[in-house]
């Protein structure tokens, strides 16, 4: 009986913290219905607060029918415009949360809404309705083609790019994840991307120059139009291929090392620039077999790997350079070690991070020694021997 009641109370308590979350989001939701409109900016500002971090918050939100009052007032004429900024700022906030909160968000056609507000001219606004797109089309569950509906975003966004460090960031970011498809990549081309963009690899924002970078990487990839208009490009005075072999570069960041990398590795496939050209031999090969080496991240390790097969695939002097530089083909064994027994003893998290990563690690071994073994003999025999030993390696 005494376990039975304890059993009741211990109920009761789980289900008061929920009732009062519930009472506290319907609270925040009706507030932004008051007449008054401080009232309602007050509302929105102490919503904000509510939602950092708390993605119960979030979706109690999200399902009370807050996303479209709040999309309203932030398409109102008549709301202040620090009402509608932090408008945009709570729905970027609701959009850090879950995918599903993404997905009623777009449902709630918050990108039509968003892409709008950036007409009006006030820069606090403008970078509060990008942060937020941002935030939405870098989720998987957005569709892209959602930024191409209306032809004239892109020329806007493009002549949004000069008005801050921030919409520079966001906007390249966007298209970095938004361009998925040869037809993107035209949309882009066509509207200046390069010219617009190249000038931000020199921005003394670090960020700016990452996202910028992204963006030649995704415009460049099998493209042969965006690949020669790039070998010709000059920023600040000096061919965009030498800015990219200076991103290599051992004391840059590694995500920028390699993504130069990529940059300069699909010029070369689209044929804009030789394979015996040494920015190609003595920069972006070296730097790519370093990117090997398991003093990087896994995650790392297998971008290098991929992007290096990519490169050397057709070229016959380039798999024999690469065989013989820094022990790679030895190095790529490594590649089969994972997840490891120490890491299985030693730290929980990363043999799970191990586990999540080992398949691709092999594929990724496995595209390099075939890209490299389709000149080597000896490293055939090693494709073949590894091969027998991946189905036990999956199980």
């Amino acid at each position: 009986m005494l376990a039975c009641v304890l059993l009741i109370s211990n109920v009761s308590a789980a289900f008061v913290p929920m009732q009062e979350v519930t009472a506290t989001s319907r609270h925040y939701v009706d507030r932004l219905f008051d007449p008054d409109p401080q009232k309602v900016l007050q509302g929105v500002i102490d919503m904000k607060n509510a939602v950092i971090g708390n993605n119960k918050q979030k979706a109690n939100l999200i399902v009370l029918g807050a996303v479209p009052r709040l999309l309203y007032l932030l398409q109102q004429s008549s709301s202040s415009l620090e009402l509608r900024t932090e408008c945009a700022v709570v729905l970027g906030s609701l959009a850090m949360g879950t995918e599903n909160n993404i997905k009623s968000l777009v449902d709630c056609h918050i990108i039509p809404a968003l892409l709008q507000g950036l007409l009006c001219p006030d820069l606090i606004f403008i970078e509060a309705c990008l942060r937020c797109l941002r935030t939405v089309f870098i989720s998987p569950v957005t569709p892209v083609q959602l930024l191409y509906t209306d032809s004239t975003v892109i020329p806007h966004l493009m002549s949004l790019l000069s008005r801050s460090q921030r919409t520079q960031e966001y906007i390249t970011q966007i298209f970095s994840h938004c361009c998925k498809t040869p037809e993107h990549q035209t949309v882009l081309f066509n509207h200046g991307a390069i010219q617009n963009i190249a000038p931000l690899l020199i921005s003394p924002s670090y960020k700016v120059r990452m996202q910028a970078l992204k963006c030649f990487s995704v415009l460049a990839y099998e493209n042969t139009q965006v690949s020669m208009t790039l070998v010709n490009v000059l920023v600040d005075g000096e061919l965009l291929s030498q800015v990219f072999v200076r991103m290599m570069q051992r004391d840059q960041p590694i995500e920028m090392q390699l993504t130069a990398a990529k940059c300069l590795t699909y010029m070369c496939r689209a044929g804009a620039i030789r394979t015996d050209d040494s920015c190609i031999v003595l920069k972006t090969l070296p730097c790519l077999v370093r990117m090997c080496s398991k003093e990087h991240l896994l995650e790392e390790r297998v971008e290098g790997a991929e992007t290096l097969a990519y490169l050397m695939e057709p070229d016959v002097e380039l798999q024999r350079i690469a065989s013989t530089t820094d022990h790679l083909v030895a190095m790529l064994a490594d590649y089969f070690k994972y997840p490891s027994s120490v890491s299985a003893i030693t730290d929980i998290k990363r043999l799970d991070h191990d586990l999540k990563h080992a398949h691709e690690l092999r594929q990724a071994a496995f595209k390099l020694y075939a890209s490299l073994g389709s000149n080597d003999e000896d490293i055939r025999k090693k494709v073949s021997e590894l091969s027998s030993v991946l189905p036990q390696q999956r199980g």
